[in-house]
């Protein structure tokens, strides 16, 4: 593995938003809207005095949360897809780049959108409604690691996909996330759902990411065991990705389809 083709990618990448608005806008200006309206919602729900429950933080760092994780699985997906519709993946492979190199350069450029985009809507956050998420202390960094963590696992498995059944299942990229929303307990306690759909809540790190939250929150405790369950559930998923990953790429290309993602 060498740092300076790691380099290159994700320098190549970050030329390309220089000029891009829409690609910023991906980065900056969804998360903003996603932000605003369930503020004002917050808002308009804390004025309505429900209960002793703080449902501006719980709301405002639900929104937050849910979109670092969907940050961090998107830019996976279309990273990769960038390349397949500009036609430059197989100009990458044709290079001594290898899969580890390719992968480790996603997770920086990962890590860059996802600073990004967190700075933006935590700036915004506290001059809208006052309400700053790093007051939670250093239990954000756990929480925003086993989500980037499965951001990133997402994204690999959606790269797999399209690597084995090609860019008819691009969509994926944009709507796979959204599938497993309802049962990560985004913005309702696990408990919320039947119990039957419970244990499929109990298999995703995201659901241990909010609930730690709004346990934090309302609280003031820190669930160690979740944070490490959300850990060990994580790597188990990567390291099964990584696996099928490269096991996908290996027979794509013995069958020379990587032509076909062009």
């Amino acid at each position: 593995m060498k740092w300076h083709r790691i380099n290159a990618l994700i320098i190549r990448h970050l030329y390309l938003y220089r000029r891009s608005l829409p690609r910023l806008m991906d980065i900056l200006f969804w998360p903003t809207m996603d932000l605003l309206v369930w503020g004002f919602l917050s808002v308009y729900l804390e004025r309505l005095n429900l209960g002793n429950v703080n449902i501006i933080s719980v709301l405002l760092g639900a929104v937050i949360f849910w979109g670092m994780l969907q940050q961090s699985q998107g830019s996976v997906s279309t990273t990769f897809l960038e390349d397949v519709w500009e036609k430059n993946f197989l100009n990458l492979f044709v290079t001594p780049l290898s899969i580890s190199e390719f992968l480790v350069a996603t997770v920086f450029l990962v890590m860059i959108r996802v600073a990004a985009g967190l700075v933006v809507i935590s700036v915004l956050a506290v001059i809208c409604y006052q309400f700053n998420i790093f007051v939670l202390g250093f239990a954000v960094l756990p929480f925003l690691f086993n989500l980037i963590l499965f951001g990133c696992t997402l994204g690999f498995l959606i790269t797999v996909v399209i690597f084995r059944f090609g860019t008819a299942a691009q969509i994926l990229a944009f709507g796979f996330i959204f599938l497993i929303q309802p049962f990560s307990a985004v913005f309702y306690p696990l408990s919320a759902l039947p119990k039957a759909v419970q244990y499929i809540g109990y298999c995703l790190p995201s659901t241990y990411v909010f609930e730690g939250m709004r346990e934090l929150i309302n609280h003031g405790t820190f669930n160690v065991m979740g944070s490490l369950c959300a850990l060990m559930i994580n790597l188990l998923y990567l390291v099964l990705v990584i696996i099928l990953f490269y096991t996908v790429f290996k027979w794509v290309k013995k069958r020379g389809r990587l032509l076909k993602l062009d």
